[in-house]
Parts: C-alpha cells; structure tokens; sequence
C-alpha cells in the first residue's frame, strides 16, 4: 500500500468516526429536546388521519345539476362565490400591500447593502450600525410589527405597509450585502488601478456582478410578502386576511375555501410572472 493510500484510508477513517459521533450528538439532542417538550409519536400517529378533517369541511357542496345556476341556488359556483365581490377587492389591495413594501425595501435594502458590505470600503462603525439596525428589523416578526402599528395608526393598510416594508428591509439587507462581499473583487481593482471613484466602483464592478442576485431575492420576497400580508389581516393591517379570519370566526366553511383558493392563485400567478421577468431581464430573453 502507498503513502497516498494509506493516507486515504485514515482520513476516510476519521471522516467516518466524525460523522458517526456527530449523527449520535444530533439524535441525542433531538430525543431530549423532545422529552422536554412533550413530544409523543403516539399522539402524532393518532391524530395524523385527521389533520386534514378541517380543509375537508371548507369544501362547498357542488351539484353537477346546479352547477351553473344561480347565486340563489345551492350547490353552483355562483352561490359558492356570492361573496366575490368582497374579496376580489380585497385581494387586489393585498396584492398592492405586498408590492408597494417590496418595491420600498428593495430600494432601501440596496442602498444599505453596499454600506453594510465588508469589500465596499465603507467606515466600520457604519457598517456595524447598518448591520445592527437590520438585524433588529429582520428579529421583529410582520406580524409583531403590525400590532404595534395598529395601535398607532388604526386599522388599514398603513400598518401592514409599514410592518412589511421594515420587516422585508431587515431580510433583504442582509442577503444583498451577502452577495456585494461574494463578488469577485477583480473589476474593483481594475476600475480603481484607473481612478475610479468609490461610488464608480459601486456602480460598475459590484452592482453588474450582484443584479441578477438581487432581482431573484426581490421577487422571492415579493411571493413570501403577499403571503405574510394575508396573515397581517387578521389583527386589521388591511387586506383579505380580515375576510379569512371573519369567515373562520363565523365558521362559513365554503367561504373560507373560496378565499383560499384565490390566495393560491394569486400566489401562482406572482411566481409564473416574476420567473419570467427574472428571465427577460436578467438573461434577455422575451
């Protein structure tokens, strides 16, 4: 056996041992972290069939013969949606919450980054407070934010906006500065070999390399903020989670399904259109 293979086989070896007493370490701590909450197979195994008893309540009860009747007459899509005028207002002005402190954040979020970044140069007290002020924002939960802003503001729009935004700035800073210290410092150094100035540099060596980064975190947060914004209804920051919470309280089971279904397909909606304005921007493709 070589030098080389007997090398291997140690390391192998080691690699072995080390993944060995760590899977232990792992499932020890998993074990006692379920002891000391409580945690039971045996009342996960027996509640498991009827985890999805409730969607099956929110069913409405559809009638092939009906089917296209009336809003007056049960079991058609009519009556299922007699409250489609209510919640397609609702819907749309989540969809306006969600987009309007995305596009705010975005632009806060990418201003910061290049300041909070390590390879921007920039003063280290700033980038510490930068840092600082982020991570408090990203701690608080939306939902947190929204009931602090409720009782300031009241309820409407203006809490889930504010909640949304500051809690999206937080999220987003962090992963853009990520990205700006990732990039490759070599047009840095070329563009300031030639003079540049720091924000030149910022302008043509980091933002080329990081904007398709940027543009895919963008609309990922987007898709998760109009998701939080239906949460943020149920304690009154506006939108369609006021509708959801009211029909749950009121146990209009269909109605509850019907709003479900429409967050789904908006929700399907925002990632087919993002995934194809990712790709017209960042890959030029039509």
């Amino acid at each position: 056996m070589t030098d080389f293979e007997r090398y291997y086989q140690r390391i192998r070896s080691q690699q072995k041992r080390d993944a060995l007493v760590w899977s232990l370490v792992l499932a020890t701590l998993y074990l006692l972290a379920g002891n000391l909450s409580e945690f039971s197979l045996t009342t996960l195994w027996e509640s498991l069939p009827h985890v999805f008893d409730y969607l099956w309540e929110t069913l409405p009860a559809l009638h092939f013969s009906t089917l296209f009747s009336g809003a007056k007459t049960e079991g058609s899509l009519a009556y299922w949606g007699y409250r489609l005028h209510f919640q397609l207002p609702l819907i749309w002005e989540t969809l306006q919450l969600a987009l309007a402190s995305t596009l705010v954040a975005v632009c806060i979020a990418t201003m910061l980054a290049f300041f909070a970044a390590d390879n921007t140069q920039t003063p280290r007290s700033l980038r510490i407070a930068i840092r600082a002020v982020v991570a408090f924002l990203r701690t608080m939960p939306e939902l947190a934010w929204a009931v602090m802003f409720v009782m300031a503001f009241g309820i409407g729009a203006i809490p889930g906006f504010l909640a949304l935004a500051l809690h999206t700035i937080g999220s987003l800073t962090k992963l853009f500065y990520e990205a700006v210290e990732s990039a490759s410092d070599k047009p840095v150094r070329g563009l300031a070999a030639c003079g540049a100035t720091k924000l030149q540099r910022m302008r043509f060596a980091f933002w080329p390399q990081v904007k398709p980064v940027f543009l895919s975190y963008s609309f990922m947060r987007l898709e998760i903020n109009f998701r939080s914004s239906t949460i943020l209804g149920l304690v009154g920051a506006g939108g369609i989670g006021q509708e959801l919470m009211t029909n749950i309280k009121l146990d209009r089971y269909d109605q509850v399904s019907m709003t479900l279904l429409l967050i789904i397909m908006v929700v399907s909606l925002l990632d087919t259109v993002s995934g194809r304005l990712r790709r017209r921007v960042v890959e030029g493709k039509s």
